[in-house]
């Protein structure tokens, strides 16, 4: 049914204008519309992020939003470093560090969080 439907990503932030600049200034995201501090619509590929605010941004203690970044998850991980943002290490059975990369299972994956900490992630090959 829903099969050749895209998807959104919804992520609860508690201060719009922060996540703004993270958003659009670190992660180089464009907005394609706003909600007078209620909501901006980001473009990521062929699907939209939808930023809005609300009371319980952050609670979230799992993967919010996962980006699929093939083989350049390297440079872009290194890029992000190099804007001041952190990456998440967390032990996993089966995955080893590379750096800020956890590897195993044929794929490549780093978390790093936004300023709400909501939980973002890049996987690649």
């Amino acid at each position: 049914m829903l099969a050749n439907s895209n998807a959104a990503a919804n992520v609860a932030v508690k201060d719009l204008s922060r996540a703004k600049d993270f958003y659009e200034g670190t992660l180089g995201l464009k907005p394609v519309d706003e909600m007078a501090e209620e909501l901006i619509v980001y473009k990521s590929g062929d699907t939209v992020i939808n930023v809005y605010r609300s009371e319980f941004a952050g609670t979230n203690k799992a993967t919010a939003l996962t980006w699929t970044v093939g083989d350049q998850i390297g440079a872009i991980v290194q890029a992000l470093k190099s804007k001041g943002v952190p990456f998440e290490r967390y032990e996993m059975p089966g995955l080893t560090l590379e750096g800020d990369v956890h590897v195993g299972y044929g794929m490549k994956v780093a978390w790093f969080k936004d300023p709400d900490g909501n939980i973002l992630c890049l996987a690649g090959e």
